[in-house]
């Protein structure tokens, strides 16, 4: 797992790792799988937005799948894509909310994890299978339901 983290308020490498994995786990994806995790600030975010989704604005994640790979052995690592993390719009979001930034952070890699494994939220159905299946993994490591208004 590739990470790249500087900054206050932000998790450490192995606490990154952590949350990844427990979404890989969570979601049942078993594999040999590496994913790169890139903390940035909202200016590149913004850039990322606009360049990837057309959207000319900061957002707290996304995610670049990587697709598949053919003729890869079994048993080979193969690369899940990237996560981008804005550090400031996540901060600014747990403090707007009323939660802890390390919570708020761990939802983020879930969400940013489980959108590299297909999941996606464009639907109602689709959005409420992907909210619980985060509110579980959230749940398993400590973390309340972050959709849970405060």
């Amino acid at each position: 797992m590739e990470i790249a983290v500087n900054g206050d308020d932000i998790p450490d490498v192995g606490e990154i790792r952590q949350w990844v994995q427990a979404a890989l786990a969570g979601a049942d994806a078993g594999g040999n799988f590496d994913v790169a995790v890139r903390v940035i600030d909202s200016s590149e975010m913004q850039q990322l937005n606009r360049r990837y989704r057309q959207q000319d604005k900061s957002t707290n994640v996304l995610s670049f799948p990587a697709g598949n790979v053919a003729g890869l052995p079994d048993g080979a690592r193969r690369s899940l894509g990237d996560i981008a993390v804005c550090a400031d719009l996540v901060r600014e979001e747990a403090l707007q909310q009323g939660k802890a930034i390390a919570d708020h952070w761990a939802h983020m890699l879930v969400h940013g994890s489980l959108h590299l494994l297909g999941y996606d939220h464009e639907t109602g159905e689709e959005a409420r299978d992907m909210e619980s299946l985060e509110i579980r993994i959230l749940e398993s490591g400590g973390i309340s339901d972050p959709y849970r208004v405060r």
